[in-house]
């Protein structure tokens, strides 16, 4: 388990992490989101121990990490892949580590077999591709067999396949009883891996949620509504808290009714229906409504550069 409480960490006149309380609890994956410069990879290195906080504490199974007598059986962290020592190979890489806590060949030959690596395992990380680095990047984080699996971007440079396994693994470690805590950018594996949501921008806690609560609470439902008589039924449903668009003759997209009270209303009316399909926004869209306002760097549209 981590908990952060009042967590905070300043830069000078900077606030990269503001005052962030969060439990991420085991049996579960959750996904840490957060626009570019929220302070998520600031919080995982106060989590290890590589920076330290300005206020606050921040513990891993009870105890701060650097107070655990076997760090690399607690916590198993994956932050930069190409953290290697370029010239040893990938074998030689995780034997050394395992060496700091008495872990041999046995479990170092497991962990390379588990991410895919048996075939390079002789060969210098140093040449190794990105996703080739970030498979042992995991492997060196699975070689305590650690109770807390931290990892930051780890589908970076996997091909789909690679992608896919690693939803897997997460869901597996998951699972057998682990803390999960992952970072990514890709909000469509993140719907698909994700269990719970930590979601901080501009270092501030924006929400602590379940995958399913955070896209309801992030968006408003939208209801698709097709039938001969869409003019009449516009001006039925029309309201001031009712948004209704069209995009071909006979259909409406309706947000701010749920589906049942639209279904009444027409019927009340006898106007005929022959759809009415309520769709929740994606991650992705509710993620962009949540940080809004958190981004760090926002990029013009197209349309609004000419």
């Amino acid at each position: 388990m981590i908990e952060a409480r009042d967590l905070s960490k300043r830069y000078g006149d900077r606030l990269a992490v503001d005052s962030l309380t969060f439990t991420v609890a085991p049996g579960v994956v959750t996904g840490f989101l957060g626009p570019n410069g929220a302070g998520k990879s600031t919080t995982m290195r106060m989590i290890l121990g590589l920076d330290a906080p300005t206020g606050g504490t921040v513990r891993v199974n009870g105890r701060r990490y650097a107070e655990h007598r076997d760090p690399l059986r607690q916590i198993g962290a994956l932050l930069e892949a190409k953290a290697v020592h370029t010239g040893r190979s990938a074998r030689d890489h995780l034997l050394a580590l395992g060496a700091t806590h008495g872990i041999g060949r046995r479990r170092v030959d497991e962990v390379i077999d588990l991410v895919g690596l048996r075939e390079v395992a002789g060969k210098r990380a140093g040449g190794f591709s990105l996703g080739m680095g970030q498979r042992l990047g995991i492997a060196a984080a699975l070689l305590g067999d650690p109770a807390v699996v931290m990892l930051d971007e780890p589908v970076n440079g996997l091909d789909p396949d690679g992608i896919r396994w690693i939803r897997g693994l997460l869901r597996g470690l998951a699972a057998e009883g682990r803390t999960v805590f992952v970072s990514s950018h890709l909000m469509s594996e993140m719907a698909q891996t994700a269990d719970h949501l930590i979601v901080v921008g501009r270092g501030r806690l924006l929400a602590d949620v379940s995958l399913a609560e955070f896209t309801r609470q992030a968006s408003r439902t939208t209801v698709r509504v097709r039938s001969p008589q869409a003019a009449a039924l516009r001006d039925l449903l029309a309201g001031p808290d009712v948004t209704i668009t069209g995009g071909e003759p006979g259909l409406l997209e309706v947000s701010g009714l749920r589906r049942e009270v639209i279904g009444d209303r027409a019927a009340a009316a006898g106007l005929t229906l022959h759809e009415l399909t309520a769709t929740e926004a994606s991650l992705e869209e509710a993620f962009m409504t949540m940080t809004r306002d958190a981004v760090e760097y926002a990029g013009a549209t197209a349309g609004e550069t000419r």
